[in-house]
């Protein structure tokens, strides 16, 4: 998978202009839930904001269960602006409405934004530009490059930088920012990913973004300014709790069922970094081995070096070399990677078994060029086994039918706050 991010909100690539082809439509959800103060005004913003030639927007602001006059003033927003839908739920859970409202788009690109607006609206044409040029499938802003213009509490912010590092620890994922309330998707990604997405609240957009990092979708990252809304009452002690819980399902759970074909290394590039990582391990193993010795005997001290050196470059091939995400089978691919390196190592016993019986003045140099002929056998041999086998990318299983019956009938709604980290 290829990630990228931006700092700022210039698009990160300039197609053929935009008036010579079929306009591109763009569905922006907009959750709100009791917002009777700043709807209007915050839709009113969205429509006068320029979004760049072929793009077709449609404002869709799902209510989920508001007990004040927001859904009269969303009603009539909808009735005045032609571009300006309304739907009313009765549940609340920002992920539920979301998922339930992308997956019945016929849209090319679905987005949305949280209906204070604390991110810069202006993101939004690159974001959608990004997508439509092909050169992501998954568009997202983020508070936390360096550069931006954040105004928000030393209390969330610390939170909120802590929560994604935990990510990066946990999951393996590269994005710098899950919870930002604004992100963007192809057709493609969403009606692949949406049915997988099980949690319907606020770790709905880490769970989203992981699966599709981990499925091999192309994530593209801008920085953006932001504003942070000094009215949020989100429970950050409850919602935390829930992350973590989340987080631990992601980190336990199978692997994802994507119909979409996770893009590897080239062969050239794999040889290259096969070669980097056989050095790095080959100078780890020397250091264990000359640390070792001083505590242990030779033969010891040889067997704790292969083996922390051989587990230490199988996950460095693993995503160094052959570019797996998922933090999943871990210990399968450890196993396997033990498994090619015995075989490898029985190459190598056996060139000394033959070297054994070489005499005369000619025996080192036979005995050195046999262990080089079975060492290059061995390295060949190992990178084979963990191309085809150790990280052996399987056909991939299009979604479950169960996973895309899971969102039907599930209710759109959505909690107050913006962000909640």
């Amino acid at each position: 998978m290829r990630y990228e991010s931006s700092a700022g909100n210039q698009p990160a690539a300039h197609p053929a202009a935009p008036s010579l082809r079929t306009p591109t439509t763009v569905d922006l959800v907009v959750p709100v839930y009791n917002e009777e103060a700043s709807l209007a005004v915050s839709i009113e913003t969205l429509l006068a904001a320029d979004t760049g030639r072929g793009i077709e927007v449609t404002i869709i602001i799902a209510d989920n269960a508001s007990t004040d006059s927001t859904p009269r003033i969303a009603a009539a927003l909808a009735a005045e602006h032609p571009n300006v839908e309304y739907v009313r739920l009765e549940q609340k859970g920002r992920g539920r409405a979301l998922s339930r409202v992308w997956q019945s788009s016929t849209a090319d690109i679905v987005a949305y934004t949280d209906v204070d607006l604390a991110t810069d609206i202006r993101v939004l044409e690159p974001m959608v530009e990004v997508i439509r040029s092909g050169l992501a499938d998954v568009a997202i802003a983020s508070r936390l490059q360096p550069g931006l213009a954040v105004e928000r509490g030393i209390k969330r912010e610390i939170i909120s930088r802590c929560y994604n590092r935990l990510l990066k620890l946990s999951l393996g994922v590269r994005f710098s920012d899950a919870q930002c309330g604004f992100k963007a998707l192809s057709q493609r990604a969403a009606r692949d990913l949406l049915p997988q997405v099980e949690d319907s609240e606020w770790f709905f957009d880490t769970e989203l973004l992981a699966l599709a990092e981990w499925a091999g979708y192309r994530i593209h990252e801008f920085g953006t300014d932001w504003t942070d809304d000094p009215d949020s009452s989100v429970d950050v002690v409850s919602t935390a709790w829930k992350d973590i819980k989340g987080i631990v399902r992601l980190r336990t759970g199978g692997r994802i069922r994507t119909s979409h074909e996770v893009p590897a290394p080239n062969t050239g590039a794999q040889i290259l970094h096969f070669i980097d990582v056989g050095i790095i391990s080959t100078v780890l193993y020397a250091v264990l081995f000359l640390v070792g010795i001083q505590f242990v005997s030779e033969p010891t001290a040889n067997i704790i070096a292969l083996l922390l050196s051989t587990i230490a470059n199988t996950a460095l091939n693993r995503d160094h070399t052959f570019g797996v995400r998922s933090p999943h089978r871990r210990l399968t691919s450890q196993l396997k990677g033990l498994a090619a390196f015995g075989l490898c190592l029985a190459f190598t016993s056996a060139g000394l078994a033959v070297a054994d019986g070489f005499t005369g003045p000619w025996a080192t140099v036979g005995t050195l060029a046999v262990l080089t002929a079975a060492n290059l056998a061995a390295t060949v041999v190992r990178f084979v086994l963990m191309r085809t086998w150790v990280f052996a990318r399987g056909s991939h299983q299009g979604v479950h039918p169960a996973a895309t019956t899971a969102a039907a009938g599930t209710a759109l709604p959505n909690d107050k706050d913006s962000d909640h980290v």
